[in-house]
């Protein structure tokens, strides 16, 4: 917007220089033409009367002043000669002599050439040519255009500086504006922008104040909420699991027992689903600025955490890809990424089987950083990937056994809130690949 306008102001200096300027310099250069052709014409006017007049003094006169003044030339009469170069016969001669008209030839139709010709008749049918050099006339031109020239330059670059000031007052109240927009953007609610600038724009900063403040506000209800709901579930389903492990322990009917068992599973099952309701809850709710974090570490540190129950099973997991070192930073609120990680590498250890290879691979592509899970599970159906990240929902595969159908869930809800995206492919090979683009931070190294 500043160079928008910037350039509107220049433009409109210039418009009015070219409407001011060029017609001032095209005046100037008529009365310069009109001028030199009026003084060259009385010249050779005065020079035409002398030769006219017949008498010795006046030859005389008119031979020292055609030297002093330059190429003249002159028809030579019965009664004066006054030794000058004789014109050379053509339609300007002719007219003089015949018709007794004067005459003037630029040499030229642009401006003038090298010489003004001017022609005029004299007594006795003679005639008198002045030859004038046009050089001083080309020289005041150009300082008449030149002048202009420069003086349009100053004033364009002087319009452009007051141009840069004016639009950077115009527009910092935009830029307040922008900045907040951003912060909230990136997470931070507590953003607020300064009612400064013209009422418009003030209006318009105390209407994103209140909206921010509001939900703000919502936001902190909701976390109060989560946390509240996070107290009130957990201590009910943990105690009616304690009474029903008690039950089991003082009954000695089998089939009471059996059905004592199945409502603890039941428990258990909806404790699990509880808590993965909560964590997304508390995805949802908690909403942080991003940071220029290390996406090697972050990884690094998750894959030591998974290592021992993957050894477990015999399954290896592998770290690789072009940017899998420690200078590659992305833009991500601290500790997303780390649950990220853990959903979906607890899926992949989960589907992979026993002495399988999950690998986890990072790579830069200009402005964004993708992170892709391999592993050597059965895969998903394009149906089943469309539905992967609906809530509840549970594959057909192994993912069914003991999954609450939350946690792709959880995974898109972070990775969105940090401005990344999330997708499912197919592996090489077969298996499943989980892409994870998220921003790179402008910070990196590589």
């Amino acid at each position: 917007m500043n160079r928008q306008l910037i350039r509107s102001y220049i433009l409109l200096v210039a418009v009015a220089i070219f409407l001011f300027t060029v017609p001032v310099a095209f005046t100037l250069t008529k009365q310069l033409r009109d001028d030199t052709r009026q003084s060259v014409l009385r010249e050779a006017n005065t020079m035409a009367l002398l030769l006219g007049n017949g008498d010795r003094a006046s030859c005389e006169a008119l031979t020292k002043v055609a030297k002093a003044y330059g190429d003249v030339q002159a028809t030579p009469t019965a009664e004066c000669d006054p030794k000058l170069p004789t014109p050379i016969a053509d339609a300007a001669l002719t007219r003089a002599v015949e018709k007794n008209e004067a005459t003037t030839d630029w040499g030229s139709d642009f401006v003038w050439g090298k010489h003004l010709t001017v022609t005029v008749p004299a007594q006795g049918e003679a005639a008198v040519r002045i030859v004038y050099s046009t050089s001083d006339m080309t020289k005041r031109l150009w300082q008449i255009w030149g002048f202009r020239a420069g003086l349009a330059v100053l004033v364009l670059a002087a319009a452009a500086a007051i141009g840069a000031y004016a639009a950077r007052r115009i527009t910092a109240p935009l830029r307040e504006l922008n900045g907040m927009a951003s912060k909230f953007s990136d997470g931070d609610l507590t953003a607020r922008s300064p009612v400064t600038g013209p009422p418009e724009t003030q209006t318009l900063a105390r209407t994103l104040n209140q909206g921010a403040e509001r939900l703000d506000t919502l936001v902190a209800s909701q976390r109060i909420f989560v946390a509240d709901a996070s107290h009130q579930l957990r201590t009910p389903l943990t105690a009616l699991r304690l009474s029903l492990d008690n039950i089991a322990d003082g009954v000695d009917d089998e089939f009471v027992r059996e059905d004592v068992e199945q409502a603890t599973a039941e428990v258990v099952r909806m404790s699990r689903l509880v808590n993965g309701l909560l964590v997304l809850a508390r995805a949802e709710a908690k909403v942080t600025a991003a940071e220029p974090l290390a996406l090697a570490d972050i990884i690094q540190e998750r894959l030591d955490v998974w290592r021992p129950a993957a050894d477990e099973r015999g399954v290896t997991i592998a770290l690789g890809g072009s940017n899998a070192d420690g200078r590659l930073l992305v833009l991500a609120s601290p500790g997303h990424l780390d649950q990220v990680l853990d959903n979906v590498l607890s899926n992949a250890l989960e589907v992979s089987p026993d002495g399988g290879t999950i690998t986890v691979r990072v790579e830069s592509r200009g402005e964004e950083a993708v992170l892709s899970v391999l592993d050597q599970g059965p895969g998903m159906s394009d149906a089943e990937k469309s539905r992967a990240f609906d809530r509840f929902w549970r594959g057909q595969g192994l993912t069914g056994r003991s999954g609450s159908g939350l946690g792709l869930a959880v995974v898109k809800q972070l990775v969105t809130d940090d401005g990344g995206t999330v997708t499912l492919g197919d592996a090489p090979g077969g298996g499943l690949v989980v892409r994870i683009s998220l921003r790179a931070s402008p910070k990196s190294g590589g």
